[in-house]
């Protein structure tokens, strides 16, 4: 194995020799940690940390910790770290992307970094692409892990805050990406310190990592809670949807999977609840809602962006097939799909915190990835992560066959053909595994299965739970398999008795992905481990993909094409012509990544600010809160002294003056009287007011029970605060066009209006909590002045 490795590091950079040689290391070291005892082994960790905690840098101690964990995993799971598990597992141990191929034991992998960075005792968090993974890692490599003195935790959903606490102060922690982000999301909304989970983002490694940061990219994690009830609204305006005509009353976008109505169609809304303009800024409300009825209608398919299960709507994860639990459409999207299927209406949320993967992810101190198909976004995981990506040879040569794309002008004749091939190669015995883009089509093709009595299995989000199981299987002998095509993600694929002889599994894809990397994905099901195979896409002009394209380059190439008798396009070069389409979309949706990272950028850098705000609240003790109240109070108070500084007003406004004013000054028993009576001695009653509010507050200084009352009352007001700014950055976001400004930068601008926005948010928290306080304290003045007289 060493010499094909060499080979490969031959073209390889400086890093990748570093990185072989590092490999010969581990290997001479293995006859020394084979002589050790099973507690020897275990010890190494405590030598390690002194290492470490001497100032020694890790890297220093890799190679030795390497060839400990390969040991380790000898003596408990059987199983020795290949030479290019031990060059994958340098790689991510130093912060980049493995790009290994499906079956080359990429789980294995992790445990070498995993236990690397877990010397330092800050925690390491391994992200896998679903809870049957998260789980069976857990126990599987937690093994390896727990026999080396480590301790290993899994979080997952549904467990309550103690066990997640639990899970994060162990050692190494495997679960999924959102469950991590949604964690922190959560830990953000606490009103205790001892109440977060989290300890903080030291190293995360993560499985499947294009899928995770990437496919997923689009999608920000949000947490929610109950908002407006607007059910009949929402029931009403699915049925004027079903009334509209494509073309005619609405278009739709396919590029930004958008709909807008046409002239004839905001006038039939107009009609339809008598008002003169849907457009009008009193009909928001309304604009919104049959906005998000018409996408509803138009856009969002049943069995391809969500199924109906239990009377319920469950989102359906475009890019692993799989069900998103816990996960639900926002912005009145859900509420709107609902009435669409005759569902019972949910009661609809409003966000309360939200973050992209993207963003989540950035928080690490260090992190690395793995998956076998990270290459074509490798510019992509180097500008967003700074992430390198590197691809590690196969333990085996690969033998797999893949055959060039079969190209149809129609979905029928695309159908009859993939049926054929079923039927063909089935005959012959050789299993089969037919990779799908949704459950509609696995469906249509389970229908003509059945018509040429093909016996076979749906796999898809309707039998997630038994995915691992099901997947297992499809290597054996006459098995044929139709799966969604990130079905199974991370389950190998094994062949059955005879089933090399025969020529391995054949895998038959029906669609091009919107990404090559799910195309290499789906291969990669296919002659793991230097066994035999074959993979063949068979594919259609009227296929998803295509309508991304140009409609009118996709009507230039359709006139010139050439068909058979059987529809299989002949030229001109269909080959060329999927491989531009392919690309094109790719570019286009790493466009709208980076157009959503942009536009996250300022509301991420917002939160950080009001979480540091929120957790200098949460730290302070109890005793000592009077201190931060004091300071927003005056922050307040100062505001006004430079807003109504009459020096500097050339015709101040008496009527807002005492209005504002009155909390403030009331209590030094300052009356209404006209401006004259107030000009020039602004500035001294407000310094009276500061020391008569500085006194009141004294008082509750050693009140625990006091602070924590006041700690409730300023971060629930934070927290208002901050989810109506989340609302109002979410329409800014959606008004935010590349086209809409003509020479000026549309990022500039949403940056510029966005710094405004969160200026007055921070001016109207110091304002609340301070006009709150002070109207309550004035409420119960006699209460105050008994407590007072108490305390002196």
């Amino acid at each position: 194995m060493l010499s094909s490795m060499k080979k490969f590091f031959k073209e390889g950079s400086k890093d990748l020799k570093r990185i072989y040689k590092l490999v010969e290391e581990v290997n001479r070291l293995e006859g020394k940690y084979e002589k050790y005892s099973d507690l020897e082994l275990s010890g190494m960790k405590n030598r390690f940390k002194s290492i470490l905690d001497a100032g020694d840098n890790i890297l220093d101690i890799q190679a030795e910790a390497f060839a400990v964990v390969r040991e380790a995993s000898k003596r408990v799971l059987n199983l020795r770290h290949h030479d290019v598990q031990l060059a994958g597992g340098f790689v991510l141990s130093e912060g980049g992307i493995a790009q290994m191929n499906t079956g080359e034991g990429k789980t294995l992998v992790s445990t070498l970094p995993s236990y690397l960075h877990a010397l330092f005792g800050n925690g390491v968090h391994i992200i896998t692409a679903n809870e049957y993974l998260a789980k069976r890692d857990k126990e599987l490599m937690g093994q390896i892990h727990e026999f080396l003195g480590l301790t290993v935790g899994l979080n997952i959903s549904q467990m309550g805050p103690s066990a997640k606490r639990e899970a994060y102060a162990a050692d190494i922690t495997y679960g999924t990406a959102t469950e991590f982000g949604f964690d922190y999301l959560r830990d953000n909304l606490v009103f205790r310190r001892e109440d977060k989970v989290q300890r903080g983002h030291r190293f995360a490694i993560v499985d499947e990592v294009d899928s995770i940061l990437i496919d997923e990219a689009r999608t920000p994690l949000i947490i929610a809670g109950r908002a407006n009830d607007g059910t009949e609204l929402h029931q009403i305006t699915s049925q004027i949807m079903k009334t509209f005509i494509e073309k005619d009353d609405y278009e739709i976008s396919i590029e930004s999977r958008s709909a807008f109505f046409t002239d004839q169609g905001a006038s039939k809304i107009e009609e339809a609840f008598g008002i003169d303009n849907l457009y009008g800024m009193e009909h928001q409300e309304l604009l919104h809602n049959v906005t998000q009825a018409l996408k509803a209608q138009a856009i969002m398919k049943l069995d391809v962006d969500y199924i109906v299960f239990d009377g319920k709507i469950a989102i359906i994860d475009k890019f692993t097939g799989r069900v998103m639990e816990g996960r639900s459409f926002s912005d009145g999207l859900h509420q709107a799909i609902e009435a669409k299927e005759g569902l019972e209406i949910s009661e609809e949320n409003e966000t309360q915190a939200m973050i992209s993967v993207q963003n989540y992810f950035r928080l690490y101190h260090s992190m690395s990835g793995m998956t076998g198909s990270a290459m074509p976004s490798r510019s992509e995981f180097q500008e967003i992560y700074q992430l390198p990506v590197i691809e590690i040879p196969t333990n085996e040569p690969i033998s797999r066959v893949d055959e060039i794309d079969l190209l149809y002008k129609d979905e029928t004749s695309k159908i009859n053909k993939i049926v054929t091939e079923v039927k063909r190669i089935h005959d012959g015995g050789r299993p089969i595994l037919i990779g799908t883009t949704s459950i509609e089509q696995s469906e249509k093709i389970s229908v003509q299965l059945d018509n040429r009595k093909i016996k076979h299995q749906i796999l898809n989000a309707k039998t997630e739970e038994d995915e691992a199981e099901i997947i297992a299987k499809a290597g054996q002998k006459k098995q044929v398999m139709l799966a969604t095509n990130m079905a199974g993600r991370g389950t190998d694929i094994l062949l059955g008795n005879d089933v090399k002889e025969l020529g391995g599994l054949h895998i038959i894809g029906t669609e091009r992905h919107e990404s090559r990397r799910i195309d290499m994905q789906l291969r990669g099901r296919s002659g793991r481990q230097g066994d035999p195979g074959s993979t063949q896409f068979i594919i259609s002009l009227e296929d998803d993909l295509f309508n991304y394209y140009d409609e009118e380059e996709m009507g230039r190439y359709i006139k010139k094409i050439k068909t058979d008798e059987n529809g299989l396009v002949l030229g001109p070069a269909p080959d060329k012509f999927v491989k531009m389409v392919q690309e094109t979309v790719e570019q286009m949706h790493q466009s709208s990544r980076y157009h959503l990272l942009k536009l996250e950028h300022a509301l991420n850098e917002q939160s950080k600010i009001i979480y540091a705000m929120r957790d200098r609240i949460l730290d302070m003790e109890p005793e000592r809160m009077s201190a931060i109240l004091l300071d927003y109070i005056v922050k307040y108070i100062t505001r006004l002294t430079v807003k109504y500084d009459c020096e500097h007003i050339a015709e101040p406004d008496s009527s807002a003056l005492i209005e504002e004013l009155t909390f403030v000054l009331l209590s030094l028993g300052w009356q209404e009287s006209d401006l004259k009576d107030i000009e020039g001695q602004i500035g001294g009653r407000v310094l009276e007011a500061l020391a008569e509010w500085e006194s009141r507050l004294v008082i509750f200084q050693d009140d625990a029970e006091w602070g924590n009352q006041l700690r409730a009352f300023m971060l629930q007001h934070i927290d208002t605060n901050w989810m109506n700014h989340l609302d109002e950055m979410n329409s800014l976001k959606e008004g935010i066009g590349l086209s809409e400004y003509g020479q000026q930068d549309p990022y500039a601008l949403f940056e510029k209006a966005a710094l405004s926005q969160f200026n007055l948010l921070l001016s109207k928290i110091e304002a609340e909590i301070s006009i709150r306080f002070m109207e309550y304290m004035k409420s119960n003045q006699q209460d105050a002045a008994s407590l007072e007289g108490e305390e002196r």
